[in-house]
């Protein structure tokens, strides 16, 4: 006789993007070998995956990129302008682990990178363009206030 209990639960909805989603590193426009070398292999130990999005991708939602299963791809591809910088988004982490990435990216070597982001449930929809729009300016009005 089987055991019907497990079939009567009910199922709980992930609230939390570390729960829907493997902890993800997402790289946008790292063009200098050298140094996405360096920051790769700096987070490598870290066990997080790693991807670096291609810039055909860019409309694509940042949360489908990460992902995600629950956000469906475009079927646009962006032909416009590489963005104006690199910029880093972290998927499915907690607090602490996105505090081991920006450490991993310090020790790294390669300096700064100003646009960084975690993917959250406000910005999971977005695409790549509207994110770095929203990070540089983020970073411009932080910049102003110092």
């Amino acid at each position: 006789m089987k055991n019907l209990f497990f079939h009567c639960l009910p199922v709980r909805k992930a609230h939390r993007m570390e729960e829907i989603m493997r902890e993800t590193i997402l790289l946008f426009h790292f063009s200098d070998k050298d140094r996405r070398n360096k920051l790769t292999r700096a987070l490598l130990p870290l066990g997080m995956k790693i991807r670096e999005v291609v810039r055909e991708d860019y409309l694509q939602p940042a949360g489908y990129l990460a992902g995600n299963k629950e956000i469906l791809p475009v079927d646009e591809i962006y032909t416009g302008e590489e963005l104006a910088g690199e910029m880093i988004l972290m998927a499915g982490l907690s607090n602490s682990r996105v505090d081991g990435v920006l450490k991993a990216i310090r020790k790294s070597g390669i300096g700064p990178v100003p646009y960084k982001a975690v993917l959250t449930p406000a910005n999971q929809e977005w695409n790549v363009i509207k994110l770095f729009q929203e990070i540089k300016s983020e970073h411009e009005q932080m910049e102003k206030r110092e």
